[in-house]
């Protein structure tokens, strides 16, 4: 599927600075925090623009998921080597996951944020975190195991919920890919669909600086700069760990395997900056999508990697938790065991799966953890609920992280990272001219092409 020549020659041809996405997205950041700051009630009313746009993004992105995993499943052909990237995938998933919750609970024990708060636990109210623990409470192993299922092919996309948009998209490309010559054909007409799709997408992404500004002056407007002060030991321990966990922790893996955590955050900065300025890391993911496969990622493995990773390779949700656990049980006073801690750490790692999906899904599984450990009251997430929606940008920010990295390391387990395509991405090199009219290339390199 090829390019127009026009095309190819608008993405030689260098932009003007203020043409670029992340340009309009960090200046529509900054305009929204100083009306949020100067003028918070204007900065409040403004929150159906970043709403708005956050839907426009959830409309997209089960077809986008769909499509990508069925196609890269299909093309694969060999079944046996689906299960492997999905094994290997998972392996990478489950280590990574465990070790973003660990160092969550080292630092969160040496730094020791809550220490000398001495807040009263009777002085909790528990109605304000309600929703969250009934929510928690209704979250189990078993729920979680059938909620994975559909009650219908078609409802799957009618919630939106990722997890059965995934069961469906692997069994759908499997049983294509099982039909052989005959699947051919559905297989084409499903690689032109997406092509279409990830052409909406490129105009939806158009509306992102609006989005980002309409998100970022509510929550400064709501919020306030105020709240993070007040609880400002918890918030830069948190950061402070999040970027230890992707510069330190990510960094080696980089290095291991033949790339910069640095020159990768460069290349996916448009993306970063919207996740910052809309608290969801969705709102980046059919973009992501793309930029793994023009980072020399094969279709098939960013197809299984990159949104299976957006339910089960939650990093910066998994330090959140536990960081945020035992900085309750230190501004209550209240001193864990280590084995208190251990299972803390183990249900953690079951109930960031089990909240997948979910909205405010940081928060709930917050709450199921808690509910392990009757010694510290649910009701004491009364005390993080007002600066939740700062911590959850940087959530978001190391999740979306952690997935760009699991994908090029599967990749290249795999043998299916392209080196010289890594290269040329991570160091902004142009996609050279004669790799654009390749009618083998996947519908998402024609939109990457065009749009950087």
């Amino acid at each position: 599927m090829g390019l127009a020549i026009e095309d190819v020659q608008a993405a030689a041809s260098p932009r003007a600075w203020y043409r670029h996405l992340y340009v309009q997205v960090l200046a529509a950041i900054l305009l929204g925090g100083l009306i949020g700051h100067f003028f918070p009630a204007f900065g409040e009313s403004l929150k159906p623009l970043g709403d708005a746009f956050i839907k426009l993004v959830k409309m997209v992105i089960a077809p986008v998921i769909f499509l990508t995993i069925v196609v890269g499943i299909a093309g694969m052909r060999d079944l046996g080597r689906v299960g492997r990237v999905a094994a290997r995938a998972f392996g990478y998933f489950l280590v990574f996951s465990t070790l973003a919750l660990i160092v969550g609970l080292v630092v969160a024990n040496v730094v020791q944020p809550g220490r000398g708060l001495n807040i009263d636990p009777a002085s909790l109210d528990p109605a304000a975190v309600s929703q969250y623990s009934t929510a928690a409470h209704e979250t189990t192993v078993v729920g979680f195991l059938l909620g994975i299922i559909p009650d219908t092919v078609v409802s799957a996309f009618s919630t939106g919920n990722i997890l059965q948009v995934l069961f469906v998209s692997v069994l759908f490309g499997i049983a294509l890919a099982s039909t052989g010559d005959l699947g051919k054909p559905v297989l084409t007409f499903l690689e032109a669909v997406s092509a279409a799709f990830f052409k909406l997408v490129a105009l939806v992404m158009k509306a992102a600086p609006i989005g980002a500004f309409g998100a970022f002056a509510f929550t400064i407007g709501a919020y306030g700069i105020a709240t993070v002060i007040n609880l400002i030991a918890l918030v830069a321990t948190f950061y402070l760990t999040s970027a230890i966990f992707v510069i330190g922790i990510l960094g080696l893996v980089g290095i291991a395997n033949g790339f910069s955590i640095f020159k990768l955050i460069r290349y996916l900065k448009e993306e970063l900056l919207l996740v910052l300025g809309t608290s969801s890391s969705e709102a980046a993911l059919p973009s992501l999508l793309q930029k793994m496969e023009r980072a020399g990622a094969s279709k098939s493995v960013v197809g299984l990697v990159v949104p299976t990773g957006y339910s089960f390779n939650l990093d910066g949700t998994n330090i959140y938790m536990t960081m945020a656990a035992l900085f309750i049980a230190q501004a209550l006073n209240i001193e864990l065991t280590l084995w208190q801690q251990i299972t803390l750490l183990l249900v953690a790692m079951l109930s960031s799966k089990g909240a997948a999906g979910i909205t405010g899904a940081g928060f709930i599984t917050l709450a199921a953890t808690l509910a392990v450990v009757p010694d510290v009251p649910i009701a004491g997430m009364a005390l993080i609920l007002g600066i939740d929606r700062f911590m959850s940008e940087c959530r978001a920010l190391t999740n979306f992280i952690g997935n760009a990295v699991a994908t090029l390391v599967v990749a290249r387990w795999e043998g299916e990272l392209d080196r010289d395509a890594l290269r040329e991405a991570l160091d902004g090199a142009p996609l050279p001219l004669a790799a654009a009219p390749d009618p083998a290339a996947g519908p998402g390199d024609d939109l990457t092409i065009a749009r950087d």
